[in-house]
């Protein structure tokens, strides 16, 4: 008993043929009857089965079958009945093959800073010593103490005196791919949302890595907490179980919260201003800056008004450091750094949704000399209609530019941006010629 798919690749809702065979070594004289054993996530217009009359010795049916949902299927053990006028007996026999089914690929993607293009996000590395490595570093007169092997003695014969060759000391680089699934990462258009961009570029990275070698890891992020932790790998049946986690990520929801589980937050107005300051001022004012101007107005023990005003905004602003601990992307660094001593490379993709969240995970991810990859998907590119204004459109994305390189000027941290080539290209369009006023 055979169930044989043409192909054992496939990309969301293609449909591909899929044969369910059977032999018989010798004619029988009992009705065989044999229904395939489809994958769930499978459209079928029938159940493929197939019938062997007695007599008969071999049948084969053929059936087209889409695959709608990203992941890898296998099919389940075909059904076989065995009946004739005085019994009936089920078994379970025959091969199981499977197929994997990637995510349709977005348009063309673009990975850089600014609106350039930036070729890769990871690439080779080496451990910035010197030693028994494989690529060649310098030339070196011979010393007491270096071994015969060492010597270069090509170098040798053409310097007319012993020369080592130094090589560097390559590394493993251990990277940790923190991918965040919460509800606003499915914003965009079927098969172009933000999460799928950003698994595409998780996918490259992945390979990246695994051709060089080095270990890797995925921790998932949805909006109760996180929802896949796998650690840093080399091992193949591991980077094939994090490859199979990154095609079938899929959008988490928001639960319904209780004013016991998340406090209320009272929102104060800001002034309008340029959006720059606006997102400086967001994201750069800390707990300990908020507790220090709090102090500051209330050191003369008067009560004015003013003062009066402000403490509900202030007493709100000491608590955020609290209150961020609980978000579901810095808990889930904090518990990724936590676990390990050991250096690693943090890549987080994400959005520009939760900033003053993000900047307080960076900063967690580059403690103790880590360093940090962030691609960050503008939501400017992504919602629908967004670029109806293309104007009002540039200057969001303007904004979310100064938050990039806001990060970028981190220490150990690299800040890129990932989004549709064509809707980038159509908002960098309305860039305003020097001196223009807006």
């Amino acid at each position: 008993m055979q169930q044989a798919p043409v192909r054992s690749g496939v990309q969301t809702d293609d449909s591909i043929p899929v044969t369910l065979a059977a032999t018989l070594a010798d004619p029988s004289s009992l009705l065989i009857e044999i229904e395939a054993g489809l994958p769930t996530a499978t459209v079928a217009e029938a159940q493929p089965s197939v019938t062997i009359d007695p007599g008969e010795t071999a049948v084969s049916h053929t059936t087209t079958i889409s695959w709608p949902v990203a992941g890898h299927h296998q099919f389940d053990t075909p059904t076989l009945t065995i009946e004739n006028d005085f019994f009936r007996e089920t078994l379970l026999i025959g091969t199981t093959p499977s197929v994997t089914v990637e995510p349709r690929e977005p348009r063309a993607i673009h990975v850089g800073e600014g609106g350039d293009r930036l070729a890769t996000a990871y690439g080779e590395h080496d451990g910035g010593r010197h030693g028994f490595g494989i690529e060649p570093a310098e030339l070196r007169e011979y010393i007491p103490g270096d071994t015969m092997d060492r010597i270069d003695w090509k170098a040798t014969a053409r310097l007319s005196s012993p020369h080592v060759r130094e090589y560097e000391g390559e590394t493993d680089r251990r990277t940790l791919l923190l991918i965040d699934q919460r509800c606003d990462l499915m914003t965009g258009e079927p098969g172009e949302t933000k999460l799928e961009y950003l698994r595409e570029v998780a996918l490259a990275i992945m390979g990246s890595a695994r051709r060089l070698g080095d270990p890797v890891g995925l921790l998932g992020v949805g909006d109760a907490g996180i929802t896949t932790h796998i650690e840093p790998t080399t091992t193949p049946v591991m980077y094939t179980r994090i490859k199979h986690e990154l095609l079938t990520l899929e959008p988490t929801t928001v639960e319904q919260e209780t004013p016991t589980t998340k406090p209320h937050t009272p929102h104060l107005t800001l002034p309008e201003t340029h959006s720059t300051d606006r997102r400086q001022s967001s994201v750069r004012n800390t707990t300990a800056d908020a507790r220090m101007k709090l102090e500051a107005i209330t050191a003369t023990g008067e009560e004015e008004t003013f003062v009066s005003t402000l403490r509900p905004f202030y007493a709100a602003r000491k608590s955020y450091q609290t209150r961020i601990e609980s978000e579901p992307l810095y808990g889930a660094v904090r518990t990724a750094i936590q676990q390990h001593n050991s250096q690693q490379l943090t890549i987080i993709c994400t959005d520009d949704s939760n900033p003053g969240e993000l900047r307080e995970a960076v900063t967690a991810a580059r403690k103790n000399g880590n360093a940090v990859i962030v691609l960050l998907a503008p939501t400017v590119l992504y919602e629908s209609g967004g670029l109806a204004d293309i104007e009002r459109a540039y200057d969001r994305y303007v904004e979310f530019e100064s938050f990039r390189r806001d990060l970028a000027q981190l220490n150990r941290v690299t800040a890129l941006e990932v989004g549709p080539k064509d809707r980038l290209s159509s908002v960098l369009s309305a860039r305003r010629p020097r001196g223009k006023p807006a």
